[in-house]
């Protein structure tokens, strides 16, 4: 292949959200603030605002593989970020797609509940993506009450993180963040681990504020961007934790919506990076 420039190309495989704060929405917009150009294969369109999902609708098999070959074959993708699937037979497609082209880079946020407790996916697509999806994934990141379905088990302390963190990776997940953001305290602590190494726990003061909609979106969008513009995976995981941090205090005080409104995913944005792809 020819040597030339091109932008680090990062796609996220998730829902989409009509509010703009979570999915596929949030994603891009991660992307573009972190210099990436952000691609789509679009698994579900849902009707929510920062009050709640209405209805969701499922994108036709089909049509969902037809996007990803159509973003591969041409473009190209340097990392994945993986969101909602909220079927078993959608995590089939996804993980035949990841094999077919031989993608890697993928972060996987096992999306199972929006903020307001309604349900995204099926249980039979829980043990699907579990076994079909974790092995594949450069990372897992479950926020609390996901790892606690996950796990069958409630989360109350930190203890509690460490030994979840350990347990998903006997579950067969490469790496793991548990996401704390939901354990009350003054700190919101996130632990990352991967297989065969010690937990890093981080730790930063806790932001009062409503604006947290598409926190978990941002977070794993935000990975697969700083992995596509070659960072490690630990390194990768703390510059977004750092970035996801930054757009919640940035967005803090702001007005969107009557319920739980977005970060500000554009409050430094820098400059598409150009690299060499050889």
């Amino acid at each position: 292949m020819k040597t030339h420039y091109t932008y680090p190309r990062i796609l996220s495989i998730a829902g989409s959200d009509s509010g703009g704060g979570a999915g596929i929405q949030a994603d891009l917009k991660t992307f573009s603030a972190l210099g990436c150009y952000g691609m789509t294969a679009i698994t579900a369109l849902t009707a929510q605002n920062t009050c709640g999902v209405r209805a969701i609708h499922g994108v036709p098999q089909d049509i969902l593989r037809a996007q990803i070959d159509a973003v591969v074959e041409d473009i190209g993708v340097d990392a994945v970020k993986i969101g909602m699937l909220h079927a078993p037979e959608v995590v089939i497609t996804v993980a035949q797609a990841l094999d077919d082209h031989g993608l890697s880079q993928i972060v996987l946020d096992p999306v199972m509940a929006a903020a307001n407790g309604a349900r995204l996916i099926s249980d039979e697509a829980v043990q699907t993506l579990v076994r079909e999806l974790f092995p594949r994934a450069s990372v897992v990141t479950p926020n609390l009450d996901e790892a606690a379905m996950l796990l069958g088990r409630p989360l109350l302390t930190q203890d509690d993180m460490l030994q979840a963190a350990s347990d998903l990776l006997q579950l067969g997940a490469r790496a793991v963040l548990v996401k704390g953001g939901h354990m009350p305290g003054h700190d919101v602590v996130d632990i990352f681990q991967e297989k065969g190494g010690e937990p890093l726990v981080m730790r930063s003061p806790r932001i009062v504020t409503l604006n947290l909609h598409g926190a978990g979106c941002t977070l794993s969008s935000a990975i697969a961007a700083f992995l596509g513009l070659g960072e490690s995976l630990p390194q990768a995981v703390v510059a977004a934790r750092d970035y996801v941090m930054q757009a919640i205090a940035a967005g803090a005080a702001v007005k969107i919506g009557q319920g739980t409104g977005p970060m500000n995913h554009g409050y430094s944005p820098v400059e598409m990076k150009i690299k060499l792809n050889k």
